[in-house]
């Protein structure tokens, strides 16, 4: 099956499609469009210009990422949007998007915890990592440690108070 995933949490537009067979796992295709050039301008991220920023990018990631899989709508069995924590402009593009596109296509609608797929990005990997173990997760607003004790089992069991970490990670 082939599942169309979106993410639009804060300032990167992005669009992939991932071949799931079993439990195997195999990224087709993934486009980025980064708005680190526009953002720089100001020292950080503008919420309001990265929520625009998405709406210009997204129908035309999608369509690439579509195009770069070398399948249609038709084919995708199952859509996944970023849906929580994040920028709620930004959010919104991407749900308002994916929702869309589930409802125009007849699919399933998945909504995704942002912090939480980082840890399960690493089942994509050539060797993926079999719970049970530790996971850091270092990015923007983010630096958590969780015991994972199942592929969808996750426990927090740390956090910083500020994002200074994840956000020094995320800029490097």
């Amino acid at each position: 099956m082939y599942i169309l995933g979106m993410e639009t949490s804060c300032d990167e537009t992005s669009v992939a499609v991932v071949c799931a067979e079993g439990e195997s796992l195999q990224i087709q295709a993934n486009i980025v469009a980064s708005q680190i050039e526009t953002h720089r301008l100001y020292g950080g991220v503008v919420p309001e210009i990265a929520s625009r920023a998405h709406i210009e990018a997204i129908t035309n990631i999608t369509a690439e990422a579509l195009s770069a899989a070398g399948i249609s709508p038709k084919d995708i069995g199952a859509v996944a949007v970023t849906a929580f924590p994040g920028l709620i402009g930004a959010l919104l593009v991407g749900v308002n998007f994916a929702k869309s596109f589930a409802y125009a296509n007849n699919l399933p609608l998945v909504a995704v915890n942002h912090i939480k797929a980082h840890v399960a990005a690493s089942y994509l990997g050539e060797t993926p990592p079999r719970p049970p173990f530790l996971a850091l997760v270092v990015s923007g607003g983010h630096t958590s440690l969780f015991d994972v004790t199942d592929y969808t089992d996750f426990r927090e069991i740390g956090a910083t108070r500020d994002d200074a970490a994840g956000e020094a990670f995320d800029k490097i």
